[in-house]
């Protein structure tokens, strides 16, 4: 499947994640709050989904594709500065 022309902001949930520093280690994430995230990816949502599922095997979890920037208040420090970065 070829690249998207610009990556997709996807929002997920993990509860109960083995791994959780990996997820930001392996993508371009942002931590907003325990197991909330925000990710950039140029895959489709099902491959982020199973790519989350398989690495962090989480107890719970759900993805979704962010439409625009999302707003947000009281989340982790640096969250907002990742947003406005753009993709890195």
């Amino acid at each position: 499947m070829a690249p998207r022309s610009s990556p997709d902001l996807f929002v997920a949930f993990l509860d109960g994640m083995q791994s959780p520093d990996a997820l930001a280690e392996l993508h371009d994430a942002a931590r907003l709050a325990e197991g909330l995230w925000l990710i950039r990816s140029d895959r489709t949502l099902p491959q982020v989904y199973h790519a989350l599922k398989r690495m962090t095997r989480p107890e719970r979890l759900l993805v979704a594709r962010v439409d625009g920037d999302p707003k947000f208040k009281g989340m982790a420090a640096g969250a907002l500065k990742w947003l406005r970065a753009g993709p890195s």
